[in-house]
């Protein structure tokens, strides 16, 4: 019993590991991109909120919709 739940964790972990790498690199590229640009669509303060807490879907909102096209 005890060896299965050891195959499962090691599962978990496979299957877990690369979401959060392309969650933490995402989230990274967002932050440098919201600390250089100077306006935003919406305010800067809110953007920041989104990018940290809203977890994988935040950066990714932020390149779409609250970064600005000069």
């Amino acid at each position: 019993m005890n060896e299965i739940f050891t195959e499962l964790d090691q599962l978990n972990l496979a299957v877990i590991a690369p979401f959060l790498v392309i969650q933490f690199i995402l989230m990274l590229v967002a932050l440098f991109d919201w600390f250089r640009i100077e306006k935003t669509n919406g305010p800067k303060w809110f953007w920041l909120i989104i990018i940290v807490f809203v977890n994988l879907i935040g950066p990714i909102l932020y390149f779409v919709i609250g970064r600005r096209q000069d």
